[in-house]
């Protein structure tokens, strides 16, 4: 790292506590010169290295680790959900509606209008809607925009609606839920916010990742979600000159089609700003919530209803073909599986056209995947895609009782198939998709321990570099040595108050731990006992992010 006048170059030792690293299974500190990752080794080392010139951390017994990626997030609205309307807790349309007052009350016409966020009708008493009207009066006139739990669908008022000239758009219904055409509209709508809230919004989402481990978040931009002005206040995080305090990397991508080559260059010179990819939440369908995902055969709880697919395979193939041309990512959001097998038609269609060799050095992603038979993962494999998935989705809907379960009948057990995805050797990131669930990384890494599968189960130690190094890899990032602590790789991580480290396997038959040191196996925090390790500091490129009070108490 060159040293500049604002930002001294810094040389920091870290010891006595546990290095998470593949140079050294022991290792139990580490030096870190600038922006780099100096040295890892033991005390005994660590006590000839130390002197005046650098700043000692005592780890106090504290886990040091590389630092999280979240491979898929929507910055801004991570920020609405955090300083917003938060909904999650309603059981009914008259808690929401009572919501909705006292958060309108609070504030002052001048306010704007109501943002909320998280509401999910099946776990209501109830499952009734509000109406438009409702809405309208709850909020005194405000227009009022309340995105569901997966924010593919929203609760919206009648001042609203007509601000986003919804009339008779796809996806408008009886009381006031809107899906599909009507639902970008009223978000778009709701989103006309000035530069200076966005970029609040925005910095809500960084601090609340920095304090949780994050160094890189994978900004899943597109055109029905906000503005390229926007995603250009995303991006800009990352600028050199950027005032203020220093955030998580952002690894921006654009979800916009692209018909062919040249249209895909434009879009890019249109941007005015770097991307990795033409994908993300391209959206091939939607979600399972809202009815949205396109599956083979109904909705176990509607009959008649299939989801939607929102683009044709000539367009998805078309959009391949231009991305890999160009040797560039393209993706889509892809949940249900005929949906699925949409996109792995348009893969097999751009092959045809370009070449394999194209389509898998591009390093083409799809978002989410959470339906995929044998077939279908041994063809993502044979194109090199990597599926960026969301763990936490099986945490929260995918057990017995569950949404899936209501939504999909015994389909629901072959869901978020993490284990088959590694056994066919298909790449896997994963990420939150906040704000659809919280950024938390170790509740995710959990989620893949303890899925409602057991034969979809992975380890630890998969999970984990499925959160990190392999975040990295999927963005293509620059720095091949990312995601590790190594010597000469990017000195990111983040430092975890534990309460026990162990070896932790996903299949029953094994011993769920050991402390053998013939294993050589890196440890990783305890997982089962109720609590995520708390956060005490988090570093990006040598410079500190977050960090807790305790850490040099």
């Amino acid at each position: 790292m060159t040293a500049s006048p604002s930002r001294p170059r810094k040389v920091t030792l870290y010891r006595n506590g546990s290095v998470y690293t593949a140079a050294d299974p022991f290792a139990t500190a580490m030096l870190v010169d600038g922006d780099t990752v100096a040295w890892v080794g033991s005390e005994h080392a660590a006590t000839s290295i130390a002197d005046s010139s650098m700043e000692v951390i005592d780890l106090k017994g504290a886990l040091l680790a590389p630092g999280f990626v979240d491979s898929h997030v929507h910055l801004t609205e991570t920020g609405i959900a955090l300083e917003s309307l938060r909904l999650g807790g309603v059981r009914s349309a008259a808690e929401l509606l009572d919501a909705v007052a006292g958060f309108a009350a609070a504030g002052s016409a001048a306010d704007g209008a109501v943002l909320g966020h998280g509401w999910d009708e099946t776990l209501w008493t109830d499952p009734a809607l509000p109406t438009r009207a409702e809405l309208e009066r709850a909020a005194g006139g405000r227009p009022v925009y309340l995105s569901r739990v997966d924010v593919h669908s929203a609760l919206v008022s009648d001042s609203l609606a007509a601000a986003a000239g919804l009339g008779t758009l796809d996806g408008t219904g009886p009381d006031a839920q809107v899906k599909r055409a009507a639902h970008t509209a009223a978000r778009l709508a709701a989103r006309k916010l000035p530069a200076a809230a966005v970029t609040g919004y925005q910095q809500a989402a960084l601090t609340e990742a920095a304090a949780n481990g994050y160094v890189a978040l994978a900004e899943m931009a597109a055109p029905h979600i906000g503005s390229i002005e926007d995603l250009r206040l995303a991006a800009g995080w990352n600028a050199a000159d950027r005032t203020g305090r220093p955030a998580p990397e952002i690894l921006p991508y654009w979800g916009q089609l692209a018909a062919s080559e040249e249209h895909a260059r434009s879009i890019l010179e249109t941007l005015g700003v770097p991307v990795l990819g033409l994908a993300g939440d391209l959206n091939m369908d939607g979600s399972i919530g809202s009815r949205t995902a396109a599956l083979r055969e109904d909705y176990s709880d509607a009959a008649g209803e299939r989801g939607t697919r929102y683009l044709s395979v000539d367009e998805a193939a078309a959009h391949l073909a231009a991305c890999s041309l160009l040797g560039l990512q393209a993706g889509f959001h892809v949940i249900g599986d005929a949906g699925l097998d949409a996109a792995l038609e348009a893969l097999d269609r751009a092959a045809a056209e370009v070449g394999e060799q194209r389509i898998r050095a591009a390093g083409h992603r799809l978002e989410h995947v959470e339906i995929a038979d044998a077939a279908a993962i041994a063809r993502l494999a044979h194109f090199s895609v990597t599926v960026s998935a969301q763990p936490a989705f099986d945490a929260l809907w995918g057990g017995p009782d569950s949404l899936y379960a209501q939504r999909l009948g015994a389909r629901h057990t072959a869901m978020n198939p993490f284990g088959s995805f590694f056994s066919a050797g298909v790449p896997v990131c994963f990420g939150s998709d906040s704000p659809v669930t919280p950024l938390r990384p170790w509740s995710s890494v959990r989620a893949c321990l303890e899925h409602h599968n057991d034969a979809e189960r992975i380890s630890a130690r998969a999970a984990f570099l499925g959160h990190t190094r392999a975040g990295w890899r999927a963005a293509r990032y620059r720095n091949p040595m990312a995601g590790q602590l190594v010597p000469g790789a990017p000195a990111s991580f983040a430092v975890w108050e534990v309460e026990e480290l162990m070896v932790q396997v996903a299949d029953g038959r094994v011993q769920s731990w050991s402390t053998d040191p013939r294993a050589r196996t890196p440890l990783l925090p305890a997982l089962d006992t109720g609590t995520d390790p708390v956060c005490l500091q988090t570093v990006r490129d040598g410079v500190e992010l977050f960090a807790n009070g305790a850490l040099r108490s």
